[in-house]
């Protein structure tokens, strides 16, 4: 992001996590995508260096800073070259935030510290088989039963759902569509609870996306978030920063297609010349430095009006799509300067084409965007 909104903590943080993403991340980055696994050792790493819990309050094992610091960290990750891996390393910052926001002081003892070392590894269980964008219309169900609730229905598509011990999963406690949305924290090893084999998807590889199941899964009643029906809320108060964090990753990922195009212009050559000799090539450069550039300072505005306590909701969607469309085309196009290479899998810019696919889809789709600006004009 840019710097002119930083203070000494934020490019001491930009320096030492890219000195720790170079020596953790870079030298795997494709052996982990061709896995379609990074080492789970990565998340004690990154926990011991301060890395997991850079933006959570110091009372629960975070280091206290901003959503400055967060972008900061997540741009670093993505330069190690495996989205898949920052995406994987990083799913805590859709789940823990729900424990925060509507956990007793217990609850947030009880999973915020593990979470955050690394020990512990957690996902986001909300989308189902039948229900992805209209979170209100899920219908896992959990009836209550004494002391515990009775759990039944499925997730899929759950970034780190394969190996997650800990997992925050929106159920139907009411008939209401929104007011009837919970959420609960569903352990690993829960009598009921299973999850099925690794999802194959087009990008992302080294991120376990999976699918979890419960049958009759008997959870503790205090397990419970926030109460019944406030599941709802619980889910939404994430939401700005999650896409804030997702266009954050979309300019990163235009900034590393578009420096590997820059390095290939000048050493391949083309009817006797370097390819950054002809017109056509610096000029299709000129035009993806200038859409990443747009995106890179719209991202950074919006994030610092939303530090200061404004309310940016709209601006934030706005954001998204615009990061979204620039990643797109930049690394469209940086596949398209490279040719014939930019379509092996050994290339760079040929992952992060395929990896650029999903943004248009997760954190909320693009036209869902542009629904949600229009009703905020």
């Amino acid at each position: 992001m840019l710097p002119m909104f930083w203070d000494d903590t934020h490019h001491a943080l930009a320096e030492s996590t890219q000195r720790w993403v170079n020596r953790h991340i870079s030298p795997h980055a494709a052996q982990w995508e061709e896995d379609g696994l990074f080492d789970r050792g990565l998340y004690r790493a990154a926990g011991a260096a301060g890395i997991l819990g850079v933006t959570y309050p110091e009372a629960v094992g975070g280091a206290g800073g901003d959503v400055l610091h967060g972008l900061i960290v997540g741009e670093a990750l993505v330069r190690g070259g495996s989205v898949g891996t920052a995406m994987g390393l990083g799913s805590h910052a859709i789940s823990l935030p729900a424990i925060l926001a509507l956990g007793s002081a217990a609850q947030k003892a009880r999973w915020a510290p593990s979470i955050l070392s690394g020990e512990q590894i957690a996902c986001l269980g909300i989308t189902e088989p039948g229900t992805g964008s209209d979170v209100a219309g899920i219908i896992t169900r959990a009836v209550r039963d004494g002391d515990h609730y009775i759990v039944n229905g499925a997730k899929t598509f759950i970034t780190s759902g394969c190996r997650a011990d800990v997992a925050v999963v929106a159920v139907r406690t009411g008939p209401e569509r929104h007011a009837g949305v919970s959420l609960m924290v569903i352990e690993r090893g829960t009598p009921g609870f299973t999850t099925g084999k690794p999802l194959k998807k087009m990008g992302w590889w080294a991120s376990d996306t999976g699918e979890l199941f419960f049958e009759d899964c008997r959870v503790p009643a205090e397990n419970l978030l926030g109460g019944e029906g406030a599941g709802f809320l619980g889910i939404m108060a994430n939401f700005v920063t999650e896409r804030l964090l997702l266009a954050c990753t979309c300019v990163a990922m235009a900034k590393l297609a578009l420096e590997a195009a820059e390095v290939y212009v000048k050493e391949r050559t083309a009817f006797g010349r370097p390819l950054e000799g002809f017109q056509v090539t610096r000029h299709r450069l000129a035009e993806m430095a200038t859409r990443e550039a747009a995106a890179r300072a719209f991202v950074s505005v919006i994030a610092e009006r939303f530090r200061r306590g404004e309310e940016v909701t709209a601006e934030v969607a706005m954001v998204k799509n615009t990061a979204v469309e620039a990643c797109s085309f930049v690394t469209d196009a940086a596949v398209q300067i490279f040719g014939g290479m930019g379509y092996m899998r050994e290339s760079l810019v040929e992952r992060l084409y395929r990896d650029a696919r999903l943004f248009p889809i997760g954190g909320g789709t693009t036209e869902i965007m542009r629904e949600l600006i229009s009703r905020r004009r």
